[in-house]
């Protein structure tokens, strides 16, 4: 007989005084999570305030949680890896991904079991799979003190993809303890709390305030984008779909560009909404979930999200109660998705299947079409633009999109932001080990590229308009069916870029965005200032030593 999850626990890390809760069910763990999840769900809040909760349909309907409110989204700068020399000059270290010394590591994890073994803690485990490509797969098994992250992990992540016999020799564990603090004098972290990855022993550590369910999945996609590309497999940020003819396409893009939304179509079938692998095979999910934004849901245009509000099996993160309402007393569908007053970062977990229409096996053949998104809140660039090879590393490396006015302390008007390979925090390698695998995997398979902007036209965030879904729709629906690849185009002055000049169910005069602008010359301001700080990225990143070709 196998051991038990308790039995390999206590042989691996000395858990032996703990209590280990296996192989719950998603309903006894929705019922533990809302008995035990206790910590600090406000400022002010007390250490052992209810984190989790029903809303009136019970187990039939969504997990409320509420994660620690200095962690409502990832704490990248108290994210880590360790160390170890024989790692050191392959990982990319940077702000958001740092090193920890192993003999603090090393005594920091001592510490850490040590904890649980005195508190006898009960801790929940969820077994399953990161990817489901049965190849490339890994073992991933959660272990956490709140019922809530099994849940979630068990919402996100495949199950049963294959036997997991070599789950010693190659799965990872995560060891997620909130009730853990740090001492940086001591642990050689930066705060109180730590995320931590040990790529040499497979092991994850969450420590302190870092309960933000997103935590549990970017941290394990950092974990493959390290794995699988020296496997020469190409591990991407991006949602993909494919079309019955077995057309697949992949969208990359920066959180709210579009990748959930655009990947969405009745006419497709979904791949994933968020990470994925691109093997000699094609295209595979590494979930089986979606973590879809839920601040300012717009049902009608997202009939799926909505419909999945209400269905058991899923998680509602950092949504506030209604005013004067219990959470037990409220139906997910009267919850106010605009109120932002805990975080703009509301978040939904659901199950992939909450999705009509789903690629078996959550994979599809090679990709015809690539589409970069960005979110230009500047109102310059065009909402396409139809892309070489050397422009598609280009701006593939640079992963530009703008953060809006007003959605951050101190953002008063748009500003640029850089994210290499349209996810630098979770990119461990250094950018040109993707950038070569794309190249490569692009021109075995005669991929085409565009450039789409869901951002802004007529000026920018505060003066012009968010470019018209059904335009961005249009522009993607001629690309993936190759009416661009034969369309007249131009190239814009300042930005070089290649527009079409026309596209059925577009006007055309949208397409150039100098167009738009009621002031032609002061567009063309606008163009040079941000062609400047695409410049100033290209240069401080060192992008040119890696073998990319400035196109700007």
């Amino acid at each position: 007989m196998s051991p038990s999850v308790a039995d390999q626990l206590g042989a691996r890390f000395g858990l032996d005084s703990v209590d280990v809760r296996a192989g719950l069910t998603q309903d006894e763990l929705f019922a533990a999570a809302i008995a035990g999840d206790r910590g600090r769900t406000r400022i002010d809040g007390g250490e052992h305030d209810q984190k989790a909760f029903a809303t009136a349909l019970g187990t039939d309907g969504p997990l409320i949680f509420y994660s620690d409110p200095t962690c409502t989204g990832r704490p990248v700068q108290d994210t880590f890896a360790v160390a170890w020399p024989e790692l050191v000059d392959d990982v990319w270290w940077k702000a958001d991904f740092n090193q920890l010394d192993g003999d603090h590591y090393s005594g920091l994890l001592e510490r850490v079991l040590a904890h649980l073994n005195e508190r006898q803690a009960v801790l929940y485990t969820a077994d399953v799979f990161c990817g489901w490509d049965p190849e490339f797969a890994i073992p991933y098994r959660l272990v956490s003190e709140y019922a809530t992250h099994a849940y979630f992990a068990n919402i996100m992540f495949p199950k049963g993809v294959r036997d997991d016999a070599d789950r010693d020799a190659v799965g990872w564990t995560m060891i997620n303890v909130p009730s853990f603090r740090c001492d940086p004098d001591r642990d050689g972290t930066r705060t109180d709390r730590a995320v931590i990855m040990d790529l040499r022993n497979r092991l994850g550590l969450v420590l302190g305030r870092a309960d933000y369910c997103g935590v549990v999945k970017k941290t394990m996609f950092t974990v493959m984008n390290f794995v699988l590309p020296d496997a020469k497999q190409l591990t991407m940020h991006c949602s993909a779909n494919v079309d019955d003819s077995g057309n697949s396409a992949i969208l990359f893009g920066l959180s709210g560009t579009g990748k959930t939304t655009l990947s969405a179509d009745p006419h497709r079938s979904l791949i994933g909404d968020d990470e994925h692998v691109w093997t000699e095979t094609g295209v595979s999910n590494f979930e089986d979930g979606c973590y879809a934004k839920l601040i300012d849901l717009d049902k009608e245009a997202e009939p799926i999200i909505a419909a999945a509000l209400s269905r058991g099996g899923t998680l509602i993160e950092n949504v506030p109660a209604l005013p004067g309402r219990d959470l037990a007393d409220t139906d997910p569908q009267e919850l106010d998705l605009a109120d932002d007053s805990i975080t703009e970062n509301t978040r939904f977990a659901y199950p992939l299947s909450c999705n009509p229409h789903v690629a078996p096996g959550a994979k599809g053949p090679h990709p015809r079409t690539i589409v970069l998104l960005t979110a230009d809140a500047f109102g310059v660039l065009p909402p396409v633009s139809i892309l070489d090879r050397d422009e598609v590393m280009y701006h593939f490396v640079m992963g530009f999109t703008a953060k809006l006015a007003g959605t951050e302390v101190g953002v008063v008007e748009p500003q640029a932001t850089f994210s290499a390979c349209f996810g630098a925090p979770f990119m461990s390698h250094k950018p040109s080990v993707y950038a070569e695998l794309l190249a490569h995997r692009m021109d075995a398979h005669s991929a085409r590229c565009i450039l789409l902007n869901t951002g802004w036209s007529g000026g920018p965030y505060g003066v012009g308009n968010r470019m018209s879904i059904s335009h961005t729709r249009a522009l993607l629906n001629a690309a993936l069916n190759g009416d661009l690849d034969t369309v007249d185009t131009v190239r814009l002055p300042i930005l070089g870029l290649r527009i079409p000049v026309s596209c059925p169910g577009v006007p055309d005069e949208v397409l150039n965005p100098r167009n738009t602008w009621s002031d032609p010359d002061v567009y063309d301001e606008a163009a040079v200032r941000l062609r400047d700080l695409f410049r100033q990225n290209f240069e401080e990143q060192g992008y040119a030593s890696l073998g990319i070709k400035a196109m700007l």
